[in-house]
């Protein structure tokens, strides 16, 4: 700050003021316009750089709107879902050999919407008009299937199988078996049994042909060998009768009336 000093002088006595020789500039001279110049010039060197890396990181992703996204990894690729609080709610991980999800629920869904599959820890649910095993060993199952229809590829075959232990086929109101154009065949290494509880057995076909049926020789009165022939009245009802040398099912016929 200027300090001006008054000079008191006698009445008529001239005093020289001397000019005030003191000027003021207003702005940024010397250093410090320099460093603001060198700032800008930082700054601007900084913006290009962050922005020819943004192009490079993209380029390298094969990353463009008319195209994926690709993510590279030589291990496993994780991706993570976390609630407000953090915590990991589903997690999908793509391994070198195997591809792991953990969520509640997993759920593939067509283009439309409609649910194709869908898994959780009660069930596991085919949205699809058709499932197709491919297998040569087909499809294995360590419990119960519940299913309204079954069918075999065209031109091969249909086998329900049981190896170790039974087979058994439940329906509230029956269950129908059909060749269109082929066998059925039922092969047990012990015993196969047809039983209705409140109906009937009904074999509807033009031949019914028993081609091992033992055929019984007649023995002695008392043997305790005692084979039996299957007799069948016009009525399709069956019954016994004690084998001989020829048929005996007309010696019967009396039980058919």
């Amino acid at each position: 700050m200027v300090r001006e000093q008054y000079n008191t002088a006698t009445e008529g006595t001239h005093i020289e003021r001397p000019e005030n020789q003191y000027v003021y500039k207003i702005g940024i001279y010397g250093w410090r316009k320099r460093c603001l110049y060198l700032f800008v010039l930082l700054l601007l060197i900084i913006l290009l750089v962050n922005f020819a890396l943004a192009i490079w990181i993209l380029k390298v992703m094969w990353f463009s709107p008319d195209s994926s996204l690709l993510l590279h990894s030589t291990q496993n690729v994780t991706v993570n879902a976390q609630n407000s609080e953090g915590e990991v709610t589903g997690r999908l991980k793509v391994g070198p050999k195997m591809v792991e999800v953990q969520s509640q629920q997993f759920q593939i869904s067509s283009k439309e919407g409609k649910s194709l599959f869908t898994v959780d820890e009660s069930e596991v649910v085919v949205g699809t008009d058709k499932l197709r095993v491919t297998g040569p060993e087909g499809a294995l199952f360590e419990h119960s299937v519940e299913t309204p229809l079954i069918r075999a590829h065209p031109f091969q075959e249909l086998r329900l199988e049981s190896p170790t232990r039974s087979l058994s086929m439940d329906a509230p109101k029956g269950v129908h078996i059909k060749a269109h154009a082929g066998k059925i065949k039922a092969l047990s290494q012990m015993d196969i049994i047809f039983h209705s509880n409140d109906g009937m057995l009904v074999l509807d076909s033009e031949t019914v042909c028993l081609p091992k049926l033992v055929q019984g020789t007649w023995g002695p009165v008392g043997s305790s060998q005692r084979l039996y022939e299957i007799c069948v009245c016009p009525d399709g009802k069956l019954y016994l009768s004690v084998a001989g040398t020829s048929t005996t099912c007309h010696e019967n016929s009396h039980i058919c009336s």
